[in-house]
């Protein structure tokens, strides 16, 4: 069974639209947030990445589905787990929750590549920490 990573995040009034429903694009800005969190609790940054390994880690495809509407001030949790691998690259399953309710299912495809743009290796370090989030599908 493979780990999940946790981020809780409220809605704030700059989410919404003037009815108080979060406006759609903004669940991209939250799944971002808890990416970047996920990298934080593995001991990794996007800044550290560029540093330590001369690698950025970009958004090559998102596939998103809105299930239902999250509203101001509601309190949301985002489960995020590595559906599967490559050599370069990972799927990230991301779940948006309110009140145990899904709300958002969303499947992200990101890549690692130098600074030049070209695909590259995910480095060891990384890798090995995000192994016990992955699922059983590894990809060669």
């Amino acid at each position: 069974m493979h780990k999940n990573f946790f981020h809780n995040l409220k809605v704030y009034y700059e989410d919404t639209d003037s009815g108080g429903v979060v406006y759609y694009a903004n669940y991209l800005k939250f799944l971002e947030r808890a990416r970047t969190e996920a990298l934080f609790s593995i001991g990794f940054s996007n800044k550290k990445i560029q540093e330590e390994f001369n690698a950025l880690i970009i958004v090559k495809s998102c596939n998103i589905e809105y299930k239902k509407s999250a509203f101001l001030e509601d309190e949301l949790t985002i489960r995020s787990f590595v559906k599967s691998i490559t050599k370069t690259s990972f799927f990230m399953n991301q779940i948006i929750t309110k009140d145990e309710k899904i709300i958002v299912e969303s499947q992200v495809h990101l890549v690692f590549i130098d600074r030049n743009g070209k695909p590259i290796k995910i480095p060891e370090d990384i890798y090995s920490k995000f192994k016990p989030y992955f699922c059983d599908t590894i990809k060669a």
